[in-house]
C-alpha cells in the first residue's frame, strides 16, 4: 500500500485576488482523502503549513508584491515536502502557484539525495517563467519555474537551491498565456512547450507519450504540478487567473490515466483554486477527481453526480 502525505499550503500572497487561501479546505470539504482511500492508499492529512517569519526584504523592481511572505512560504514547503517525500507521496494543495517554488525545490533535493532525476509535467496556462527583475504584475505566482531551474536574480532573497531543475526534464503543456519577457526566457531553455495549438494538432495523448517514455528511460522520479487554469474556465470556473481555450474534461482525464498507467508519478502539486469563485465546490469536485484518475480511478468506477 502507497502512503499519501496530504499538505495544506494555503498561500495567496503571490496573487493579486484574495481567495487561494482556502484553497486547501476546498479540497478537503471535497473529500480528497476519502477519494483516496477508497483507491486503497494509506493517506494522511497533515494539515495546513504555517511559514517561519522572515526579516522585510526589498528588490530593485518596486512592482513586486509580498516578497518576504513568499521567500518564508518557500522554505518552509521545500522543507515540509523534502520530508514528505522520504517514504510517501506528497500531495500539496494550493493556494497559489508560488508554492511550486518550494516543492519543486524540495523534489529536486529529495531526488538528487536518491541519486534519481526529476521530471516535471506542468499543466498550466502560464510557463510562470519570470524572474524577479522581468515580472512587471509583481505576482509571484509567475515566478516558480525560474526559481527551481536556477535562473538568475533569486540569489540571496530565495532559500538557496540545493539541486536546481535540469530544463531539459521539463514538459510544459496547456500553455497559451506567454508574456514577451517569458517567451524569449524559454527559447534558450531546453524546456519542452506545449501549447493549446500543439494539442489541438497532434491530440494530449501523443504528446504526453513522448514525455513519459523519457521519463521512464532515464528512471526519472515525476512531479506533476495541476494548475487550474489548465482546464478550459468553462469547466473549471474556480481560478483568478481564467484564460479560455483551455483543456477540456476528457483531455484532462486522459492526461491523468495516462499518468496512472505509467506508474512515474511520485508527487503531485494542486494550485490556484480560488473557491471564492467557484461554483458550488463544481471546480473543487472536479480537480479531486482528476487526482483520483492520476491515482487509479477509472471512468467506469466514477459515480455520477448531480450539481
Amino acid at each position: 500500500m502507497q502512503n499519501c502525505i496530504l499538505l495544506g499550503a494555503p498561500v495567496h500572497e503571490g496573487t493579486g485576488r484574495l481567495g487561494c487561501d482556502m484553497g486547501p479546505s476546498a479540497f478537503r470539504a471535497a473529500n480528497i482523502a476519502g477519494a483516496l482511500s477508497e483507491l486503497g492508499y494509506a493517506v494522511t492529512d497533515r494539515g495546513n503549513l504555517v511559514p517561519a517569519a522572515v526579516p522585510a526584504m526589498r528588490h530593485d523592481n518596486e512592482a513586486i508584491k509580498a516578497l518576504p511572505e513568499i521567500a518564508a512560504w518557500t522554505r518552509t514547503i521545500a522543507d515540509a515536502v523534502y520530508e514528505a517525500g522520504a517514504d510517501a507521496m506528497p500531495i500539496t494543495l494550493g493556494g497559489d502557484h508560488s508554492i511550486a517554488a518550494g516543492t519543486l525545490s524540495g523534489l529536486s533535493r529529495r531526488a538528487a539525495e536518491r541519486g534519481r532525476k526529476l521530471f516535471v509535467l506542468w499543466l498550466d496556462a502560464h510557463p510562470d517563467f519570470h524572474t524577479l527583475d522581468t515580472t512587471q504584475s509583481g505576482n509571484l505566482h509567475g515566478v516558480p519555474m525560474a526559481y527551481a531551474t536556477g535562473q538568475p536574480g533569486f540569489a540571496g532573497i530565495f532559500p538557496p537551491l540545493a539541486s536546481p531543475l535540469d530544463p531539459s526534464r521539463i514538459c510544459m503543456m496547456g500553455i497559451r498565456s506567454v508574456d514577451p519577457a517569458e517567451r524569449k526566457a524559454l527559447a534558450s531553455t531546453g524546456i519542452v512547450v506545449h501549447d493549446m495549438r500543439a494539442i489541438d494538432e497532434h491530440g494530449v495523448g501523443t504528446l504526453l507519450h513522448r514525455f513519459l517514455q523519457q521519463v521512464a528511460a532515464a528512471d526519472g522520479m515525476l512531479h506533476v504540478s495541476l494548475d487550474v487554469d489548465f482546464l478550459d474556465p468553462d469547466i473549471a470556473p474556480g481560478v483568478g487567473t481564467t484564460v479560455p481555450g483551455g483543456a477540456t474534461f476528457r483531455e484532462a482525464h486522459l492526461v491523468m490515466e495516462m499518468l496512472h498507467d505509467s506508474g512515474l508519478v511520485t508527487s503531485l502539486d494542486l494550485v490556484e483554486l480560488n473557491p471564492f469563485m467557484d461554483e458550488r465546490g463544481r471546480t473543487a469536485h472536479l480537480m479531486v477527481d482528476l487526482a483520483a484518475s492520476l491515482m487509479g480511478r477509472r471512468v467506469l468506477d466514477r459515480p455520477t453526480r448531480s450539481y
